[in-house]
């Protein structure tokens, strides 16, 4: 499919991943501390994703596990499926339904390559109230990012051309230091106001001016 794509990692770029993780947490532990909790899980999940194999809803439960017990919290019976449950009700940080949709109406193709499983990311998809031309999850790459086969699986479904291709996301381990790897154009939602060396075409706070952006990294609307 020619034309202009702009792909997008979802958690921590379209959805609010970090207010849902926290708010799952203080519901089962609220006497901890959710940003401990937070950073105990961004620490342990990669690890846990070398295992191509889990589907993310196992990935999810190990990692609410390993929480529990390196801070020695009890997990109430019967909800080591909770984060899971909870994911499709995370909601989408205020700006990107109206940058998505400006994207669109402006003739660029939107696909999201994701670490999720197809069930929770058609949820938050609904969520978003766009419609996107391609989605990509761990399950069709047969891996996690940062691997590389969430792109190459994106490129052969979908014929995009690298030179009118970008990738839009917040995570520098899992999308920026990938993308500049293989030498793709990158967008950087920096909304934590981290710094990095990792090369990127633009950087940005939010989506609010991603639209005119990419108008500018790729000129011209193409349908």
């Amino acid at each position: 499919m020619a034309g202009r794509w702009a792909t997008f990692d979802c958690y921590g770029t379209l959805i609010d991943w970090e207010s849902g993780l926290r708010d799952a947490f203080a519901s089962f532990w609220p006497e901890a501390s959710p940003d401990r909790l937070l950073r105990l899980h961004h620490t342990v999940e990669p690890r846990v994703q070398e295992h191509g194999e889990l589907t993310y809803r196992e990935v999810l439960a190990r990692c609410l596990a390993a929480v529990a017990a390196i801070d020695d919290l009890a997990l109430p019976d019967g909800r080591h499926d909770a984060l899971a449950e909870s994911l499709p009700s995370w909601p989408p940080f205020p700006e990107v339904t109206g940058a998505l949709g400006e994207l669109r109406s402006r003739g660029w193709r939107l696909a999201i390559l994701s670490n999720t499983d197809p069930d929770l990311l058609a949820a938050s998809v609904a969520s978003l109230g766009v419609p996107f031309d391609a989605l990509i999850t761990a399950s069709e790459a047969g891996s996690y990012k940062p691997a590389p086969r969430h792109w190459e699986r994106f490129f052969a479904d979908t014929g995009a051309a690298r030179d009118r291709h970008v990738h839009v996301a917040a995570s520098l381990f899992h999308d920026l230091e990938p993308s500049a790897r293989m030498g793709l154009e990158a967008v950087w939602i920096n909304r934590l106001g981290e710094s990095s060396d990792i090369p990127r075409a633009a950087e940005l706070p939010d989506l609010s001016g991603l639209p005119g952006v990419l108008d500018e990294l790729f000129p011209g609307r193409e349908d």
